[in-house]
C-alpha cells in the first residue's frame, strides 16, 4: 500500500472512531469533561517511568499534523481571552512564558493573540554565554531541567502579569514550581495560566488557589476546554507491559513502532531551499521575542513562504512542514504562510519532532499510528540520544518541509540513519529549510574599572585567620564615624540622614553580661552546631557541591565561618567565604558582586546571614539582585539565603525555624571578628569603591571572636550523627516560606499602635540589636521564655526598658522602637520617620 492510500485509509478510519479508544479499552483510563475533548485529545502509551498513558493533542501540531491555521488559531484565541481577562492597561504590561519542548510554538501564538507582549520559553539547551535568569523543574516529564536564558535579564523583571503557557494543565506542579521560583525573584501581582485543557483530578484543583493565598499575588486559569482522566490501580504497571508486548511484535518499518527502516530504502529526493531569514529576527524565544521581531517577521513571510512552494515538487497535493523539537513558533508560521500561499489546491499540515519516546499502534482508535526513529542532531547537552517523528510515515505526504535551526544543521542530521534518510524513506521529496540560530549579543556594560581590590584578611583587618573569611569592603578605620546613640539619631532627624553614614558608639558589654555570653554560648553550643551542620548539609545537598559562601557582613560573618568549617570537618571541602555589605534601603554592594562575578560562577554562590526576623533583608537581597541584573546584565546570582534560625518563616534554606538565642547576637564587634558595622557614605564610598568598615584593632583584648567560633566548632564530632538525621527530614520536608513572621509583626504594629513594621524588630537577634543600638520603648517577651533571654532583660534592666510577657508570641521576644520617639525610628528607605 502507498503512503498515499494508507493515509487516505486513515481518514476513513478516523472519520468513526476517537483515536483514544484503544488505550480506553485495553487499560481502563476514561477521559471525562467538556464535549470538545475527545476533539482536542486522543490517547497513547509511552515509555515513562512516571505516567504510562500520554495525552495526545488534535491541535498542538506535535504529535500529530494538523493545518497550521488550526493549530495558531487555537493560542492566538486564547491569547485573546488573556487580553479580555486581563484588560488592556495590564495586557500591555504583560510576559508570556512558554513551556518548553512542546508548547513553545504555543505558548507564541498566544503572545500574539494577547497583543504587544514580548515572549519566552524555557529551554534545555544551554547557550554559551548566556547566563540563567532561572530554571524550575517538570516532575513528570522524561526530560526535566527547564533553563531562562532572556537575552535581556530585564525582561522577567518587570511587574505586569506574567502568562505561563503549557500545552496541558494536570497536576499543576509544572506551573506551581515555575511560580515559586520566579515569584522568589521576580515578585509580581498576577499570573495567568494557559492551556488547552485543564485536567486535573479534583484533588489538584484547589492548589492553584493555595499558591496564590501562599505568595499573595492573583492566579487566574485560562483554557480552552476541561475534564479528567481517571486511571484504574495499577494502570502504569499493566500500561509498560502493554508497550514492551507491542514494542517487540513490531517488523513493519512504515508501521514499526521503532521506525527503524533500512538506509537502503531511502528513495525519496533531497535538497535544501534557502528562506532568507531576516538577520534581525530571532529563530524563536529561547532568548526573547518582542513586538519588533514580530513586525519583522510578518513582513518577511510572504517572501519566505513563496520560496518554498517554488521548490515543491509539481502536483502535490498533500505538504508536511516538520519544525524540530523546541523550534515550533517558526515553523509554524512558515507552514500557516505556506498555506495562505498555495490556497485550497494543496494540504499543508504541521508537526513536530520530538524527544519523547511513545509508543506507535497502527490502529485508528490509537493517536500515535506510525513513528520515525533517528539519533538527536544538535549536539545536545544531556547526550546522544534518540529522537522521533510520528504519523509522518504512512501520513501521504508528496513532500516535506523540514526545518531546523542551524545549530541542528549537522553531518548527524544527514547520516543514513538520520532524520533526512528516514523521511526519504517514506516520501517523494524532502527539503530542508534551516533557520539561523540567534546569538544573543553581550550586554553592554556600565563603564567601571577592569580591577577591583582584592579582599581584605586577617589580621591587618578582623581578627579572623585570613583564610576564613576574605572581606569585600574598603578600611575606614582611620575614619571617625561614631555618635552616642542619641546624638546620632537626632542627626538622622533633623537632615534625613541614612542610617548606614555613622556608627553608633561600640556598647562596652559590663562583667555581669559578659557571664551570661559565657553561660549561654556553654548551653547553646551544640544547638548552634547542630543547625550549622544542618544548613551547610542543605546547601551542598540543593545549592552546590561547592559553593562559594558569601555572608552579610557582619551578623552573617560568624555563621559563614562556621559553615566553612564544618564543610571543612565533615567533608573534607575546602570552601572560599566572603563578607559583603547590605544596607537596608541601598542594596547589596554592586562592586561586591562584580567582583564576585569576575572570580566565581554566579550561580555557586550562596548568601549567608545569621537568622530572619521579618524578612526585611531577605526581601532587600531579592530587589537588589533584579536591579544588578538590570543596570549589569550579570545574572545567576541566587536570592535564597542561608540562615541558622529562620523564626519568621522567609526562606528555604536553614538548620532550624525556632527563635534561639544564637550568642554572636549578644556583642557588637567583639564577637564578629573586631569589625564595625557596614558604612555607605558618598564622601567616603565612590561609585567604584566596596561599601566601608571599620576594624576595631585596640579591642582585642575584649575580643571574643575566636573563643566564639571554637566553642560551637568542637562540638561538631558529637553533633554529627544528628545533623544527618536533622538534614534528611529537612531535605524531605515543605520548607515553603509562609512570611508568618512579616503578618505577626503587621499584628503587632497593628495591635500596640506603632503602625510601621520597620519599628518592630522579633526575635531574640533583633531585640538584641534593639538594645544594643537603637533607642528602644518595650520588649515582648513569650511568656514562660527561659534563659535565652536572660541577656535581653539584663540589658531591658540596664536601659530602663520594660519587658512585656505576652502569651503566643510567635517569637521568642518582639524589640519594640517608640513611634513618637523619632530619634529611634527610621523607615524602609533608612531613614528617619517624620510623625
Amino acid at each position: 500500500m502507498t503512503d498515499r492510500a494508507h493515509a487516505e485509509g486513515h481518514a476513513e478510519e478516523r472519520a468513526g472512531a476517537w483515536s483514544g479508544s484503544w488505550v480506553a479499552e485495553r487499560l481502563g483510563v476514561e477521559l471525562t469533561g467538556d464535549e470538545a475533548l475527545t476533539g482536542l485529545l486522543g490517547l497513547a502509551l509511552r515509555r515513562n517511568p512516571k505516567r504510562a498513558h500520554l495525552l495526545v493533542s488534535n491541535v498542538l501540531g506535535k504529535h500529530v499534523p494538523q493545518a497550521p491555521s488550526v493549530v495558531h488559531g487555537h493560542g492566538v484565541a486564547l491569547g485573546r481571552r488573556v487580553r479580555d481577562l486581563l484588560g488592556a492597561e495590564a495586557a500591555g504590561r504583560a510576559v508570556v512564558l512558554g513551556y518548553a519542548e512542546t508548547a513553545t510554538g504555543l505558548g507564541h501564538s498566544v503572545a500574539d493573540g494577547l497583543g504587544p507582549a514580548p515572549y519566552l520559553h524555557s529551554t534545555r539547551r544551554p547557550v554559551t554565554g548566556v547566563a540563567r535568569a532561572g530554571g524550575f523543574e517538570e516532575s513528570h516529564s522524561h526530560a526535566t531541567s527547564h533553563l531562562l536564558l532572556p537575552e535581556d535579564p530585564a525582561l522577567l523583571a518587570g511587574d505586569g502579569p506574567l502568562v505561563l503557557v503549557d500545552d496541558e494543565f494536570s497536576t499543576g506542579n509544572t506551573v506551581l514550581n515555575t511560580v515559586r521560583a520566579l515569584h522568589e525573584r521576580y515578585p509580581r501581582k498576577r499570573y495567568v495560566v494557559v492551556a488547552l485543557v485543564d485536567m486535573r483530578s479534583p484533588a489538584d484543583a484547589g492548589r492553584l488557589d493555595d499558591l496564590a493565598r501562599e505568595i499573595g499575588a492573583r492566579v487566574d486559569l485560562v483554557t480552552t476546554a476541561s475534564g479528567t482522566v481517571r486511571l484504574p490501580p495499577g494502570v502504569l504497571e499493566k500500561g509498560q507491559e502493554l508497550v514492551a508486548r507491542h514494542e517487540s511484535a513490531a517488523t513493519d518499518p512504515v508501521t514499526d513502532p521503532s521506525g527503524r527502516a533500512p538506509a537502503a530504502t531511502a528513495s525519496g529526493t533531497v535538497r535544501r531551499v534557502e528562506l532568507h531569514w531576516p538577520h534581525d529576527v530571532p529563530d524563536g524565544g529561547r532568548h526573547g521575542f518582542t513586538a519588533a521581531h514580530r513586525a519583522r517577521l510578518e513582513a518577511a513571510l510572504p517572501a519566505m513562504a513563496a520560496r518554498i512552494a517554488e521548490a515543491l515538487p509539481a502536483g502535490a497535493r498533500r505538504v508536511l512542514v516538520l519544525g524540530f523539537e523546541e523550534l515550533m513558533y517558526a515553523p509554524l508560521r512558515l507552514a500557516q504562510a505556506l498555506e495562505q500561499t498555495v490556497g485550497g489546491d494543496v494540504a499543508v499540515r504541521y508537526s513536530t519532532t520530538t524527544r519523547s519516546p511513545v509508543l506507535a499502534v497502527d490502529d485508528p482508535g490509537y493517536a500515535i499510528r506510525t513513528r520515525l526513529v533517528f539519533p538527536a542532531h544538535d549536539d545536545p547537552a544531556d547526550g546522544p540520544g534518540e529522537r522521533y517523528a510520528y504519523n509522518v510515515a504512512g501520513g501521504g505526504f508528496d513532500a516535506v518541509v523540514a526545518v531546523v535551526d542551524s545549530t541542528a544543521d549537522t553531518p548527524a542530521l544527514h547520516a543514513p540513519d538520520g532524520l533526512v534518510a528516514r523521511l526519504a524513506a517514506h516520501v517523494p521529496h524532502v527539503l530542508l529549510a534551516v533557520v539561523p540560530s540567534y546569538v544573543p549579543t553581550a550586554p553592554h556594560a556600565p563603564e567601571r574599572p577592569s580591577m577591583l581590590p582584592e579582599p581584605l584578611r586577617g589580621p591587618d583587618f578582623s581578627s579572623y585567620a585570613p583564610d576564613e573569611v576574605g572581606w569585600l569592603l574598603q578600611d575606614l578605620s582611620e575614619v571617625t564615624l561614631e555618635a552616642p546613640t542619641e546624638e546620632r539619631e537626632e542627626a538622622i532627624q533633623r537632615g534625613g540622614a541614612h542610617y548606614a553614614e555613622s556608627l553608633p558608639v561600640e556598647y562596652q558589654p559590663s562583667e555581669q553580661y559578659q557571664q551570661l555570653f559565657h553561660a549561654a554560648l556553654e548551653t547553646s553550643a551544640a544547638r548552634l552546631a547542630r543547625a550549622v551542620g544542618a544548613v551547610t548539609e542543605i546547601v551542598l545537598a540543593e545549592r552546590s557541591p561547592r559553593p562559594a559562601l558569601v555572608s552579610l557582613a557582619r551578623a552573617g560573618t560568624p555563621v559563614g565561618v562556621l559553615m566553612r568549617r564544618w564543610a571543612r570537618f565533615r567533608h573534607g571541602l575546602d570552601l572560599p567565604h566572603y563578607a559583603v555589605s547590605i544596607v537596608r534601603g541601598r542594596g547589596i554592594d554592586a562592586n561586591a558582586l562584580r567582583w564576585l562575578a569576575g572570580h566565581h560562577d554566579p550561580a555557586d554562590v550562596v548568601f549567608v546571614d545569621g537568622w530572619t526576623g521579618k524578612g526585611a533583608i531577605t526581601r532587600e537581597l531579592a530587589a537588589a539582585l533584579r536591579a544588578f541584573e538590570t543596570s549589569d546584565g550579570i545574572t545567576g546570582f541566587d536570592p535564597e539565603i542561608a540562615v541558622l534560625a529562620d523564626p519568621g518563616s522567609c526562606v528555604r534554606t536553614y538548620g532550624t525555624r525556632d527563635d534561639f538565642l544564637i550568642p554572636s547576637a549578644c556583642l557588637n564587634s567583639t564577637v564578629s571578628g573586631l569589625i564595625s558595622r557596614t558604612v555607605l557614605r558618598a564622601d567616603l564610598v565612590g561609585p567604584h569603591d566596596f561599601h566601608g568598615a571599620k576594624f576595631y584593632r585596640e579591642l582585642a583584648g575584649a575580643d571574643l571572636s575566636p573563643a566564639f567560633l571554637d566553642a560551637v566548632s568542637a562540638r561538631f564530632p558529637e553533633v554529627t550523627d544528628t545533623v544527618d538525621a536533622q538534614a534528611k527530614d529537612l531535605l524531605s520536608a515543605d520548607r515553603t516560606p509562609t512570611w508568618e513572621g512579616w503578618a505577626a509583626v503587621e499584628r503587632i504594629s497593628e495591635e500596640y499602635g506603632i503602625h510601621d513594621v520597620n519599628l518592630v524588630k522579633p526575635g531574640v537577634g533583633e531585640t538584641t540589636r534593639v538594645m544594643l543600638r537603637r533607642v528602644p520603648w518595650k520588649v515582648l517577651a513569650r511568656a514562660g521564655a527561659g534563659a535565652d533571654l536572660d541577656h535581653v532583660r539584663l540589658l531591658a534592666e540596664q536601659r530602663g526598658v520594660p519587658v512585656e510577657e505576652v502569651a503566643d508570641l510567635p517569637y521568642t521576644c518582639v524589640g519594640l522602637i517608640h513611634p513618637q520617639y523619632t530619634r529611634g525610628a527610621t523607615g524602609a528607605d533608612g531613614k528617619a520617620v517624620t510623625l
